[in-house]
């Protein structure tokens, strides 16, 4: 059961978000374990229309007992908003008012190329692998957006002997 996230220094927060990595064709979704360090990729959405779109994400949500939806926005290299960035704002919109849940942004940009060389680097085809790179590219986008959040610290200290 996911906790709301809190401010007192005794409470453990808790936050279960999903990550969505939107294109026109799928929908790369990836979630984060309960302690809101590690996003993972969990599912490729093929989309067919928007109602079945909002279907497959409703269980997800059910499921992992999510609380904001973390979007990737796809920014011009110039830091502008571009076609494809609006689309992507429209989507969220939409998904977010269906879902009744929040939306954040994140700067998206490069994830799939990222992505991409993941799976270079594991010797595996980037065209054959087209849904697998959309949930990597959104744990990209979720991690980033993990990694933004105050008491995530990616710096970790050993204990001294």
């Amino acid at each position: 059961m996911s906790v709301p996230l809190a401010n007192s220094p005794n409470t453990k927060s808790f936050i279960s978000a999903l990550g969505l990595d939107v294109g026109t064709k799928r929908i790369g979704v990836a979630g984060c374990d309960r302690t809101g360090l590690i996003a993972t990729g969990i599912t490729t959405i093929e989309r067919t229309s928007f109602d079945r779109d909002v279907e497959q994400m409703q269980q997800l949500v059910n499921e992992r007992e999510v609380q904001v939806l973390v979007v990737g926005l796809p920014y011009s290299m110039d830091g502008s908003l571009g076609f494809q960035a609006r689309l992507v704002q429209k989507f969220a919109s939409r998904i977010s008012k269906a879902l009744k849940l929040p939306v954040e942004y994140v700067d998206e940009r490069l994830t799939s190329y990222q992505a991409e060389q993941m799976l270079i680097a594991e010797n595996r085809s980037p065209s054959r692998n087209k849904a697998l790179i959309d949930r990597k590219a959104a744990s990209l986008i979720l991690q980033q957006w993990l990694d933004s959040k105050p008491g995530n610290s990616k710096s970790y200290r050993l204990p001294h002997e």
